[in-house]
């Protein structure tokens, strides 16, 4: 850092540095699938990078940002962890064309095998068979593991920012809002329309970032909110024009980057410990559950049978047809604003 202030200093600069024996930790990142990773000065940038897809969810997504969650909170030289999407959006939620198609979740390949699992493809596949017995814990220790990852993100030790444009839409907020801080473009859209049919939020946050009342407004329309909205009602903390969204992303990041480190990871645990204590884990596990459940009542097979039928992105086109008229970027007017 350009100030010399001895509190300044990075965490492995000066004599009495507990790094200054040692050599600073590789670059040489893994070649995700997912994501991008680069270590900036004081920032680690996790940028999802499936663009042609809206960066939608694979089972690749959890363990490939939990990883790299893992790979900056251990490098001293990180003091923030920032997290973005290219192409047109931050995350369009899982990819789940395939998943409604085929009878299944989680016909998506991932990079590790996990035959014989309750990750193994064919066994989902024979769990979510409409004519067969569904057994709901298999489901969760499916999903469940998705959302664990995500949560890396809130039980990292260092302040994790989420930069959205576009949309972060379904199981994109699911990562969004384990993030310390979010600065959403104003124009860009953001909510949890599966709860219309086959979803619940299985991060299970919702609440707790937005109280009673403003979370059961968005979840029992499955309505959504554009940025502005977003930041208005204290879901994200700035919502800025899109053409300034990096500029103000990058001028808060930095002052965070210029926090002596440990008084970050102090600072975070403590407040931490009240968001905790209200129960975020038992939301979670809560909200993975019933997620399970959504997709095999007599509406979710019907859901997902007409997704067999028409395609998935019709059968969600119909869905978010009236009274909500607000599929693709159109977003739902929750505050009848222009």
């Amino acid at each position: 850092m350009a100030d010399e202030a001895p509190w300044r200093r990075a965490a492995t600069e000066g004599a009495d540095s507990p790094y200054r024996a040692t050599t600073p930790p590789a670059d040489d990142a893994p070649s995700y699938r997912t994501l991008t990773y680069e270590v900036d000065g004081r920032v680690a940038r996790l940028t999802f990078n499936r663009p042609e897809q809206g960066n939608s969810i694979t089972p690749d997504t959890p363990v490939e940002l939990a990883d790299a969650v893992e790979r900056a909170d251990l490098d001293p030289r990180v003091h923030v962890i920032l997290l973005s999407g290219r192409g047109k959006g931050f995350c369009g939620g899982y990819d789940l064309a395939a998943s409604a198609e085929g009878l299944m979740d989680g016909a998506m390949a991932g990079a590790t095998p996990r035959e014989g699992t309750v990750l193994d493809l064919t066994v989902q596949m024979l769990n979510h068979d409409p004519a067969g017995t569904w057994d709901p814990m298999v489901d969760y220790a499916m999903m469940s593991r998705f959302t664990r990852g995500f949560a890396s993100l809130l039980h990292a030790d260092k302040p994790t920012v989420a930069s959205i444009h576009g949309f972060c839409v379904a199981g994109g907020t699911d990562i969004a809002l384990h993030c310390d801080q979010i600065v959403i473009a104003a124009d860009a859209k953001i909510g949890y329309p599966p709860t219309r049919v086959w979803g619940v939020p299985s991060a299970g946050l919702w609440a707790h970032r937005l109280g009673d009342q403003r979370a059961k407004r968005l979840l029992f329309t499955g309505d959504t909110l554009t940025g502005a909205e977003a930041a208005a009602w204290g879901l994200a903390i700035e919502a800025p024009a899109p053409e300034r969204l990096e500029e103000r992303t990058e001028a808060l990041v930095q002052r965070i980057a210029a926090m002596p480190l440990n008084q970050l990871i102090m600072t975070k645990l403590a407040l931490n410990s009240a968001l905790l204590a209200q129960g975020v884990q038992n939301s979670r596990m809560i909200s993975t559950v019933f997620d399970g459940i959504s997709r095999h009542t007599r509406e979710g097979h019907a859901f997902q049978q007409r997704a067999a039928e028409v395609g998935f992105r019709q059968a969600v086109r119909e869905r978010d047809g009236a009274p909500y008229d607000d599929h693709g970027p159109q977003t739902s007017n929750v505050t009848d604003k222009e």
